[in-house]
């Protein structure tokens, strides 16, 4: 079988897509910092404040877009790497806002983003990336980093007292991407190595033990609470079960950091990628008779939250890219169609604009992120086989 991602018209079709996607995102910028949450016609919702993680999610997509060539990307970019050093930042304990105005806890999830974000604008040479990358660094190694557990923490109060006692994966997951990136932009293998050992224990040590359903929630001490958050199937962040979505997106990274020449790798990080992307495709899809991945399973590995995300979508598309052109295996060149065309069916609207979210019906729902706040994901699924 032919793989698309040497089909000239198909990487036009993608340079199309990013450039759809990141001029709707245009609308979002805030001119006193931040991004707007946008509705599905771009135009700001009501009430909701900016969010750390979402503008250095965007100084990430912009960037990936300045990389890529795209008119307008620039202009994002600086907007979001201006309001991670002025709004977001918090000048008096260090460290960056959650959301600016209002006290809420400094989160490992959101703070791991400035790191992402920094490191990926210095791969483009913004002129503020480096600055902004030695201090996420500072605050990574400060507060952020157990060395003992060789992982990271998961939250505190604004100044940096109260370690939160739950750990999570989706934190970790986080920190081991920007660890990715912030190894490649410096050249410094301690970022490679970090990301190394947050991989062993929650991927080869944690997944694989349990059938490569990926255990999300912890103890301070790193017991797996397979029961945590029962009562609450659609947390945003934190919800109960495994998420499959979760798995595509941490077999993405395994491939990564199993390339890397920082590192030397070992011969599980290329296997579980493999597992998990299996367990999550091979024998996930329509798990409840629908089209799609399931937001999350139970450790039966039954659908427990049904809504359809656009962002495991976004994610299978990247790892099916990636396994395709490592193997040439017509079973991942099959899977990447496939997930594309579920993406165009459902997903992507007749602006080349992304749903955030599907309903029972399949149409456009909003029970767990209203609107179209976040184009993080499907930049990345733009992007990625573009590169690969």
């Amino acid at each position: 079988m032919s793989t698309w991602l040497d089909e000239p018209g198909h990487r036009q079709w993608l340079q199309q897509g990013l450039a759809d996607v990141l001029a709707f995102s245009l609308h979002s910028v805030r001119p006193e910092g931040g991004f707007h949450h946008l509705d599905g016609s771009g135009v700001p919702l009501p009430d909701r404040d900016p969010q750390l993680f979402l503008t250095a999610r965007m100084a990430y997509a912009s960037a990936l877009g300045v990389r890529h060539g795209v008119p307008g990307a620039g202009e994002l970019l600086d907007h979001a790497m201006a309001s991670l050093s002025g709004l977001h930042a918090d000048t008096v304990h260090g460290g960056w806002l959650s959301e600016p105005g209002r006290e809420t806890r400094k989160m490992t999830y959101d703070h791991v983003h400035v790191g992402l974000a920094s490191a990926t604008a210095m791969s483009v040479g913004h002129p503020s990336a480096a600055g902004l990358l030695d201090q996420a660094a500072a605050v990574i190694d400060t507060h952020l980093w157990d060395p003992a557990a060789e992982a990271l923490r998961e939250s505190f109060a604004p100044d940096w007292s109260d370690d939160e006692d739950y750990r999570g994966a989706n934190a970790n997951m986080h920190g081991l991407e920007a660890f990715l990136a912030m190894g490649t932009a410096t050249g410094d293998a301690t970022w490679h190595r970090r990301g190394l050992a947050i991989a062993e224990r929650l991927i080869d040590g944690a997944a694989r033990e349990h059938g490569w359903l990926l255990p999300e929630h912890y103890t301070r001490d790193w017991e797996v609470l397979p029961e945590y958050n029962r009562d609450e199937p659609l947390h945003p962040f934190r919800p109960y079960g495994a998420t499959f979505g979760h798995s595509l997106e941490w077999a993405r990274f395994l491939l990564q950091l199993d390339e890397s020449p920082l590192v030397e790798s070992p011969s599980w990080l290329a296997e579980s990628a493999e597992a998990l992307t299996r367990r999550a495709l091979d024998s996930a899809w329509a798990l409840d008779g629908r089209p799609g991945l399931v937001y999350t399973a139970d450790w039966q590995g039954r659908p427990v939250a049904d809504v359809r995300l656009h962002w495991p979508v976004c994610e299978g598309i990247q790892i099916t890219a990636l396994l395709s052109r490592r193997s040439g295996d017509p079973h991942w060149e099959h899977w990447y169609r496939r997930l594309w065309d579920h993406a165009a069916r459902y997903f992507i609207d007749e602006r080349g604009t992304w749903r955030n979210e599907l309903d029972e019906r399949m149409a456009e729902g909003g029970r767990i992120w209203p609107g179209r706040p976040d184009v993080y994901h499907c930049v990345g699924a733009l992007v990625t086989p573009l590169e690969v």
